[in-house]
């Protein structure tokens, strides 16, 4: 019996030693990527890419993927997807734009924005939980709903704010770089990482998040209350992203219906390459903002160094791809 024991652990104990590399090499994975990238363009441009200045305007362009992102990693987790969040945020964008130009106040137009948001993924969660709709032709269709929302509320066209309404949000609150180093924008979205990573991986919330993405069923039997969990998860999502919207307004100083164009394939792609499996049950937030500071370093090195608009959509589709082929090949790989 003794013998048989110690012929059990002498095969498990390698087992267990390649698990122990596999989870290093997937939580080392984006850092290794961003150093890649960083390395790359130092190299493509090294008079302008390691500067203070480009690297405050890259911190301050991570802002509202970087909000979007972190709401999208809870939903990735959970086991969903949320395809139409580059439409909220522009519906959210031109609520924003929209209630500073009726006579609201900055705080009313923030929550105004925001609330768009909110707004959004309550439909999202309800029709996922109680339609049983699947999270992919769900939210494919609020996409569409919230670009014509944001484009019927606008007229289809840009609504442009008197600068004195706007001047929090483009002077004190994104644009001010003499703040601490950096903009206060960047900090808040710092601050939001660290408190949804706490949230994620210390609370009840987040552990049936990951339980969820991880087993449904199971999770059911254990008693999670799996429907309110996802209409929160996707409330959530809808939430950060209408505080990004709020943010783009203040970057482009208008409400844009056609803002955020096709960001949500960005947003989803920092989420993958932050180490999130999009079968549910695996991410960190520290990975998603790591991924989204590479691909923001990715498209202002290739601006630096001259490269095509194009070069930059063939690479982020290239990196989504070798990410998830990734993460497939290592389930496999835990399943053997």
């Amino acid at each position: 019996m003794s013998a048989a024991s110690n012929q059990v652990e002498t095969i498990s104990a390698p087992r267990e030693a390649r698990r122990g590399a596999r989870a290093v090499i997937q939580l080392l994975s984006p850092f290794i990527g961003l150093a890649v990238v960083v390395i790359i363009f130092s190299i493509l441009a090294p008079d302008s890419f390691l500067t203070t200045r480009n690297i405050e305007k890259v911190a301050v362009q991570t802002v509202v993927i970087g909000l979007g992102a972190i709401g999208m990693t809870f939903v990735i987790i959970s086991g969903g997807i949320d395809l139409s969040i580059g439409s909220v945020i522009a519906l959210a964008c031109t609520v924003t734009g929209w209630s500073l130009d009726k006579g609201a106040s900055t705080p009313v137009a923030i929550l105004c924005g925001a609330g768009a948001g909110v707004a959004c993924g309550l439909v999202n969660g309800l029709a996922v939980t109680l339609l049983r709709i699947a999270p992919f032709i769900v939210t494919l269709g609020m996409l569409g709903i919230a670009r014509g929302l944001a484009k019927g509320i606008s007229g289809q066209q840009p609504i442009r704010v008197d600068p004195e309404a706007s001047s929090w949000f483009s002077s004190d609150w994104l644009l001010d770089r003499d703040w601490f180093i950096t903009a206060p924008a960047v900090w808040f979205m710092i601050g939001i990482a660290f408190l949804g990573g706490f949230v994620l991986r210390n609370t009840a919330f987040g552990v049936y998040t990951v339980a969820i993405g991880s087993n449904e069923q199971t999770a059911r039997l254990c008693g999670v209350p799996v429907r309110t969990m996802k209409v929160l998860i996707y409330v959530l999502c809808g939430l950060f992203a209408g505080l990004a919207g709020v943010v783009l307004f203040g970057r482009l100083g208008l409400g844009d219906p056609t803002a955020a164009n096709g960001m949500e394939l960005t947003i989803i792609a920092a989420v993958v390459i932050g180490g999130a499996s999009l079968t549910g049950g695996e991410g960190r937030i520290l990975g998603t903002i790591i991924g989204v500071f590479m691909l923001a370093l990715l498209e202002t090195g290739c601006n630096l160094y001259g490269a095509a608009n194009y070069v930059q959509e063939i690479l982020i589709g290239l990196i989504i791809v070798i990410a998830v082929s990734i993460d497939s090949l290592r389930h496999r790989r835990s399943t053997n």
